[in-house]
């Protein structure tokens, strides 16, 4: 069964009609799959990779030691540039290139695109800083003439941000700073000693420095038990303390009995009735190979911001002829991601301090919101300043740079890499992405993947804006490091970041080169995205396919600029509000 007589896909339709179909189960799946299934909607989920086990796929409390090459790879992989994306130990269950799985990119373009396959997507790993935008944020053209406004107000959103941050749990402080918008926070802990540092340099700088908002819960939230500060949510964590949408939506809605989750199923085609609305979902179920269909009353796209991009171009009809939901041509067009750049620099202050346990949440516990956005640069927007150092957990490659400089081995290298380790601050800038004509993706017509779906091709750009922009970190970062007494390190791109700090000396390079790679910063938003002028925009202000009534998607497409916030807490939230819309809709009987 499954196969026909010449071995080719063999159609199976499952017999229900569920009311909604929800496809990816990251930030914007499972919210609306939590939200939906609270509001008594019934839902298929499909998630193109298997069941998550926590238990056994987190390696939160593991050590270098407990498994073979410390963790390296087989043949010490990650010597050679081959290791696992972000290291070993990390939740992912993906990587910038999947076996069977291609993208391609247009001549002359450069770009990464990082996709996870497991239930939580990549709401598993991420760092899980959690930004609200700003009022201004959302009416960028009506502030300064460059870009969109959005078809919503900071009003309009902020009480779904009320309700994702009361729900999932952030760190924060009540700051009354524009660009960074006070919310729900739970107790953030205190600073580090080089936190403590940085923020006495950033004081006589200017720049503010405030406690960071994480999506790690300091106190006992739904069951959920409070951070006990091992340092490690990258690898997972079995309490829950910090918000994967696997662990805090995807199975509470799942113990629902409202939702059925369909793991290992990739989308490939949504299919429509004779008035152009969505009638089924077909996928291929990666374990036996056939394809099948899901039949529905409404659909939720929340496969990632490029991946539903993808499934809606490949979704063409004699009605939908240039792709699902976009007679206006917008599906593709207007990707942006943030911009990336970081700096680092050995600090005097820090050697020869005790050593002791620096760990607290996975991630710093202070970071700089943008201080100048009443201020008139030579770039339009700006970034926002996270910070690292300490005394992290060691593992391979932590001490390259040391061992690039010390000349020796033994005890003399082991005494350098003793009293050089926690002696180094680290700080990355996060910045705004202006849309250009430039930088798209769209179907490329020569490649498919191994299950025969058509596959993207990205083009991307940076512009003036970007590149001048990264140029004010730089400068901002070396005043902070010399502020603070120290030397600064090599400029390192973002994909560097996983490696500690080094010693090596400065090399000049030319702005394009310190810049991130396009998707390198993994914020990739905007490809279908939201508007009041149907001619203009795919979707309209819930989210809603202007073409299709019973279309919704609740991930970055809907992005009408991508600000210098890390859009997870934003795509929550405004994943929320189109679930509790839908859920009304359909009460009425309006989809």
């Amino acid at each position: 069964m499954g196969y026909n007589k010449l071995g080719m896909f063999q159609v199976i339709r499952s017999a229900p009609i569920y009311d909604v179909v929800v496809i990816g189960s990251g930030a914007g799946g499972g919210t609306a799959t939590k939200v939906l299934a609270d509001l008594g909607v019934n839902v298929a989920l499909l998630e193109a990779g298997p069941m998550l086990n926590p238990a056994k796929d987190f390696k939160e409390h593991m050590w270098p030691y407990q498994v073979p090459h410390r963790g390296s790879g087989e043949g010490g992989a990650s010597y050679f540039g081959r290791g696992r994306a972000f290291g070993f130990f990390s939740a992912q269950a993906g990587g910038w290139q999947l076996d069977g799985e291609p993208y391609t990119t247009g001549e002359g373009s450069k770009f990464m695109w990082f996709r996870s396959r497991i239930v939580g997507g990549r709401t598993n790993h991420y760092g899980r800083i959690s930004l609200r935008l700003a009022d201004y944020d959302f009416k960028p053209y009506t502030r300064d003439g460059v870009g969109t406004d959005w078809p919503i107000a900071y009003e309009d959103i902020a009480p779904y941000y009320d309700k994702a941050e009361g729900f999932i749990g952030v760190t924060g402080s009540k700051e009354g700073i524009r660009s960074a918008p006070d919310g729900i926070f739970q107790p953030c802990p205190p600073p580090r000693v080089h936190e403590v540092l940085i923020k006495k340099a950033s004081d006589k700088l200017g720049i503010p420095c405030i406690p960071m908002r994480l999506a790690v819960i300091t106190r006992k939230t739904n069951g959920r038990a409070p951070c006990h500060y091992c340092g490690q949510c990258g690898r997972g964590c079995v309490t829950a303390s910090n918000y994967s949408s696997s662990q805090v939506q995807v199975f509470p809605a799942v113990q629902t009995g409202r939702v059925q989750l369909f793991t290992n199923a990739m989308a490939r085609e949504l299919i429509t009735d004779n008035e152009g609305k969505v009638k089924a979902v077909s996928y291929i179920d990666k374990t036996t190979r056939t394809e099948k269909q899901i039949r529905c009353r409404a659909v939720v796209l929340a496969a990632s911001t490029c991946e539903s991009t993808r499934l809606l171009l490949n979704s063409r009809s004699p009605r939908h002829s240039n792709g699902l939901a976009n007679s206006s041509g917008v599906v593709g067009r207007n990707l942006m991601d943030s911009t990336g750049f970081s700096l680092g620099g050995r600090i005097p202050a820090l050697v020869g301090m005790p050593r002791h346990d620096s760990d607290g949440m996975g991630g710093s516990h202070l970071y700089m919101p943008w201080w100048l956005w009443d201020k008139k640069l030579d770039f339009p927007r700006g970034y926002h300043i996270e910070i690292g150092g300490g005394y992290g957990m060691p593992g391979v490659g932590s001490f390259n740079g040391v061992c690039r400089e010390h000349e020796g081995y033994g005890e003399s290298l082991k005494k350098a890499i003793y009293e050089d380790y926690g002696t180094h601050v680290g700080f990355s800038g996060r910045g705004e992405m202006i849309p250009n004509e430039h930088t798209y993706c769209e179907i490329d017509p020569n490649v498919v993947d191994k299950w025969g779906i058509p596959v993207l091709r990205f083009h991307f750009r940076w512009t003036d804006a970007e590149l001048k922009q990264v140029e004010h970190m730089e400068k901002t970062f070396t005043e902070m490091i010399e502020t603070m007494g120290g030397k600064v390190n090599t400029p390192r791109r973002a994909a560097e970041e996983s490696v500690p700090v080094g010693t090596e000396a400065i090399k000049p390079r030319p702005v394009e080169e310190k810049i991130s790679v396009g998707g390198e910063i993994i914020h990739e938003v905007g490809t279908i995205r939201m508007g009041d002028d149907p001619n203009k925009s795919a979707l309209n202000k819930y989210c809603q396919a202007h073409d299709v009534k019973n279309l919704f998607v609740a991930d970055g497409g809907p992005f009408v600029s991508n600000p210098d916030k890390n859009p997870t807490l934003t795509i929550c939230a405004l994943a929320w509000r189109t679930a509790e819309y839908l859920a009304e809709e359909l009460r009425k009987g309006n989809v």
